[in-house]
């Protein structure tokens, strides 16, 4: 890879260690450490593997992390019933159930369990509610959309690093097109809300769009999040355009050691080879943003806890 290459990766390893110290430092100055309840379900390993990153995490920048691991068998009311629990614990200000639960489990019943509060991953129907609420008719509350942490309810960890990701490499939002390819409830709705919430043009591609390579080749900002691998190709995208691709797909592949090697949503080499573009690189790029936002979120719930207690 030459120098000029490397240089149109937006390294999101590098970002969310950045953000990660940030935060460490910030919990340095609160009065108690913040403390986040992760519960997890069953034997997966992708999910196993998610639950150590996250703790490995909270431990880096003085979280207190609380595991609580269940067989597969545990019935939706033993969950309930803990969550209940850790909603009315003061040591705990944000609660992940690790997705997806098993089939005899209503995901939506334990989200919205979740005191709004403590909701780190900002799925419960509150939060979501509140994003949705542009504050743009008079008398509203005014959001700093550019001061993630001074938002007062949790955003979705995934949407808010793809912003963040964004920001940081300096690419401008305001009057700009922004296209986001997907519309999952998870990261294509609530993405979008985000950029026109910092005053971007945005458009929402998805399966029924009509010419989407050309809907997309006019977007300054892509958000790739619809899990096809490698869709999104070169001629889709415009010059100087910043690319952040949220899709991870396995492609099989003889060379790779495990059979099989992870790609995005976009063509990553042939995008690369434009001019001025800024992407994402699959993986390194959005994922590791996803753990920095959900430390953030936490220790923002602890702030907010702090300042309810007059502390």
């Amino acid at each position: 890879m030459s120098a000029s290459d490397a240089s149109k990766d937006i390294d999101g390893k590098a970002i969310a260690a950045t953000i990660r110290s940030e935060i460490k430092d910030r919990v340095a100055t609160l009065r108690s450490a913040p403390g986040l309840a992760v519960i997890l379900v069953g034997a997966r390993r992708d999910s196993q593997t998610y639950v150590r990153m996250k703790k490995k995490a909270c431990e880096e920048v003085g979280i207190a992390s609380f595991g609580f691991d269940y067989p597969a068998t545990v019935t939706e009311d033993e969950l309930l019933q803990k969550i209940q629990e850790l909603n009315a614990d003061d040591k705990v200000h944000g609660i992940l159930v690790q997705l997806p639960l098993p089939e005899h489990i209503n995901e939506n019943t334990v989200i919205e369990a979740v005191h709004p509060s403590k909701d780190v991953d900002g799925l419960h129907p509150v939060n979501t509610a509140s994003l949705c609420s542009t504050g743009t008719h008079a008398g509203a509350e005014k959001i700093d959309w550019k001061d993630m942490s001074s938002v007062p309810f949790h955003i979705p960890c995934t949407p808010q690093g793809c912003i963040e990701l964004i920001d940081r490499v300096g690419t401008e939002l305001k009057g700009k097109n922004a296209v986001v390819i997907g519309r999952s409830n998870l990261v294509g709705l609530p993405v979008a809300m985000l950029l026109m919430h910092r005053d971007a043009t945005v458009t929402i591609v998805h399966s029924k769009t009509t010419d989407a390579p050309n809907v997309v080749n006019k977007a300054d900002v892509v958000v790739a999040a619809v899990g096809r691998a490698e869709m999104v190709k070169k001629e889709w995208i415009k010059e100087g355009a910043t690319v952040i691709d949220v899709g991870i797909n396995s492609v099989d592949d003889a060379n790779a050691k495990r059979g099989y090697r992870l790609v995005g949503d976009v063509d990553y080499k042939g995008v690369k080879e434009i001019d001025d573009v800024k992407i994402t690189p699959v993986p390194g790029g959005v994922g590791p943003m996803t753990i920095a936002m959900l430390l953030r979120n936490t220790v923002n719930s602890c702030v907010r806890s702090h300042a309810t207690k007059g502390e």
